[in-house]
């Protein structure tokens, strides 16, 4: 179940499985890794880091997991018996609005991704704000969409 990000984009970080965020595009970007066709995408990235903080699950042993071809059930199956930190559907459900809701919190980082996006024409956009907004438009910009 390998997935090609040179063809398209990851999922969206705001798709949820099992009520968490960033769950399905880190497994895309894990799939696509394994498979040699990630792209410009990294699997393991600071984001992706923040899943696997919160869940106490190892990137190795989530990509040994996932090069197995299970599909999205049975990899959340497996987080679910292999997180270090069980977390209940409230905490799952706070963390990813959290992380939903979650701005560029210092000037480095609002000014790269200010720059990022005047640089694919959307310099005039306002609605851009969240971490979440960039990867979107992003996606969106850098396989021939519109900014």
């Amino acid at each position: 179940m390998s997935i090609d990000l040179t063809q398209r984009p990851p999922r969206s970080p705001r798709v949820r499985l099992g009520g968490y965020v960033l769950l399905p595009r880190m497994l895309d970007k894990c799939r696509a890794e394994i498979a040699g066709k990630n792209g410009e995408y990294h699997y393991n990235c600071p984001l992706d880091q923040r899943f696997l903080s919160f869940t106490g699950i190892d990137h190795e042993a989530l990509k040994a997991e996932a090069a197995k071809g299970l599909g999205d059930s049975d990899m959340f199956a497996w987080i679910e018996k292999s997180a270090l930190h069980k977390r209940t559907d409230y905490e799952i459900a706070h963390w990813s609005e959290f992380r939903e809701a979650a701005v560029p919190s210092d000037n480095e980082s609002r000014e790269y991704i200010s720059a990022q996006i005047a640089k694919a024409g959307g310099a005039a956009r306002e609605d851009i704000g969240t971490w979440f907004d960039f990867l979107d438009f992003d996606d969106h910009v850098s396989f021939g969409g519109k900014a």
